[in-house]
């Protein structure tokens, strides 16, 4: 049996349910822990406190591995099960990601797998099953339905810019200077370059930046949704013609969710700091997609 861990934020979530359902779609056994968001302690080294958010969307179904079949593949958290995982290490059966890309993991029968799975290429060929299972229950609030008719009805292209948690200075150091304001300036210039009639939606958790920088016409601040609602923000952004994203999983999956046939989704050439971009490499990984540097260019 494989088993996924469920961990990190919304994004990060369904690219780990992705992962769950790609391994079901090629016959494996599967199931995914959730313990990360049921166990108060596992979530001490967090800057930000996540919830299981995976399930507001109502036909994402998955089954959940239990205590027993977690502690069979990675141990236990007590003395005894931390000396036995030192005594007998292969006793343990976890696979920990290190690469953007690990074509290996889908030869394993009996492994605990730990990562974030951001690589298009693991579910591209699924994508039209994913859209079907993240499928976003009616908004209670009417501006979401008006703001999506309006996004249908013209050369609409999102906008996302994370800062929140980014501008704390250990995620700084490890997202930041990625997304600069160049980066967004040469975004914003290559499509209206290829649109010249587009108008911008511009998605934040900083909403007072936002209207400080892009104050124009052809720029809509969306404010619509707060708290728990903020994910429908991903529903938006699938609505909109193209994509502008930040190197953030969730406008990655407002992007993936966008089933435009003619879509363009741009996205910053890294995600970390710690990357390096290869430019032949990502294009196989990412078919399709446009990268820009931090520069703002096309790369």
């Amino acid at each position: 049996m494989i088993i996924i861990q469920l961990a990190g934020g919304l994004g990060n979530q369904m690219q780990q349910y992705a992962m769950y359902q790609k391994f079901l779609s090629i016959g494996k056994k599967v199931k995914l822990d959730i313990s990360w968001f049921e166990e108060a302690d596992r979530q001490k080294n967090v800057y930000a406190k996540r919830e299981l958010e995976l399930n507001y969307f109502k036909k994402a179904e998955y089954e959940a591995c239990t205590k027993e079949e977690r502690e069979a593949m990675i141990g236990s958290g007590s003395l005894a099960g931390k000396i036995k995982g030192k005594l007998f290490p292969r006793a343990r059966k976890i696979f920990r990601e290190s690469e953007m890309y690990h074509p290996e993991i889908f030869d394993f029968e009996d492994k605990y797998l730990y990562g974030y799975f951001a690589c298009e290429k693991y579910y591209a060929d699924i994508m039209e099953t994913l859209w079907k299972q993240f499928s976003f229950p009616e908004s209670g609030n009417p501006e979401n339905r008006k703001m999506a008719e309006r996004m249908h009805n013209g050369e609409s292209i999102s906008i996302h810019i994370r800062r929140g948690d980014y501008l704390d200075a250990e995620n700084r150091a490890m997202f930041g200077n990625i997304c600069t304001e160049e980066y967004y300036a040469g975004a914003i210039r290559e499509m209206k370059r290829i649109c010249p009639s587009a108008h911008f939606y511009v998605f934040s958790d900083d909403i007072p930046y936002a209207v400080e920088k892009y104050s124009g016409e052809e720029f809509t601040i969306v404010d619509t949704n707060k708290g728990k609602d903020s994910f429908y923000d991903i529903w938006l952004m699938s609505n909109c013609r193209h994509n502008i994203c930040a190197n953030s999983t969730f406008s990655f999956w407002g992007a993936r969710l966008n089933q435009n046939k003619e879509k363009i989704t741009m996205r910053p050439s890294i995600h970390k700091n710690t990357q390096k971009f290869e430019p032949e490499r990502m294009r196989e990984l990412w078919k399709g997609w446009v990268f820009l540097n931090n520069r703002g260019e096309v790369v």
